[in-house]
């Protein structure tokens, strides 16, 4: 058993998710793999089955009945990795849109400096994101500060989905509680850490929209995220057994 835990939640990557594993396994930190796989019709849950055969004790895989939502992906894998000796846990895609090579990075922020919460940041350092078409990075943008406004969190990227959490933070959330399945689930988590006190970072990733398989983004997710936020922000005032 390593330190930290990759959660890799997959819908029909089997373009992707050979090459994404044997990556991530490949670094000195010793992260091992847990996929997340929403009954993907594709091959992808044969794909990994392989790899966890090529390296037991590494690479693991639970598989769901269908498509469930992203949300209740990272919270499945959330109970998994806290059921076992995980410190630091770290959500990542698995299409290359996030570059395995920052996961070193994002361990080492919250390891090393002492940081609860380390988010992979597109928004830090200007805009970092390529291959996106114009509106969809304004949106992306602008729902981050629209974010900002509403919850008082000091971030530049609240929609991020490359974290690293420090066991604690998922030990400290109400987990069954986490209310929101698509993209607004990573605001609630980070707001959530937020108003408990956790010390959250982010640090410049550059984001490439995925090279290869289909997109799982849609505008209904923005919606989410825009009802959601002030959902969240009420329930923090008036139904704190949320939090």
């Amino acid at each position: 058993m390593h330190d930290a835990l990759v959660i890799i939640p997959t819908y029909n990557e089997i373009e992707n998710i050979t090459n994404i594993i044997e990556k991530v396994i490949g670094y000195p930190d010793n992260f091992d793999v847990l996929v997340i796989d929403d009954n993907s019709p594709d091959g992808t849950p044969e794909a990994v089955e392989k790899l966890v055969e090529k390296y037991p004790g590494r690479v693991f895989l639970e598989k769901r009945a269908g498509k469930l939502g992203l949300g209740t992906a990272y919270i499945h894998g959330f109970k998994w990795a806290l059921s076992r000796d995980y410190g630091y846990i770290i959500e990542m895609d698995a299409d290359f849109s996030h570059n395995p090579d920052d996961l070193t990075r994002l361990y080492h922020n919250s390891k090393d400096k002492g940081f609860d919460v380390t988010i992979g940041s597109r928004y830090i350092s200007g805009v970092n994101v390529v291959n996106w078409p114009m509106g969809r990075v304004l949106m992306s943008y602008f729902a981050s500060a629209y974010v900002r406004l509403m919850t008082g969190m000091d971030l530049r990227d609240a929609t991020a989905g490359f974290v690293c959490y420090r066991r604690r933070v998922l030990e400290s959330i109400q987990l069954d509680n986490i209310e929101f399945k698509g993209y607004a689930f990573q605001i609630e988590m980070k707001f959530k850490a937020h108003k408990k006190g956790f010390k959250i970072s982010e640090i410049p990733i550059i984001f490439i929209n995925r090279q290869l398989g289909t997109s799982k983004m849609n505008t209904s997710i923005f919606g989410e995220a825009m009802f959601g936020v002030v959902k969240l922000k009420l329930d923090s005032v008036f139904n704190k057994k949320r939090f």
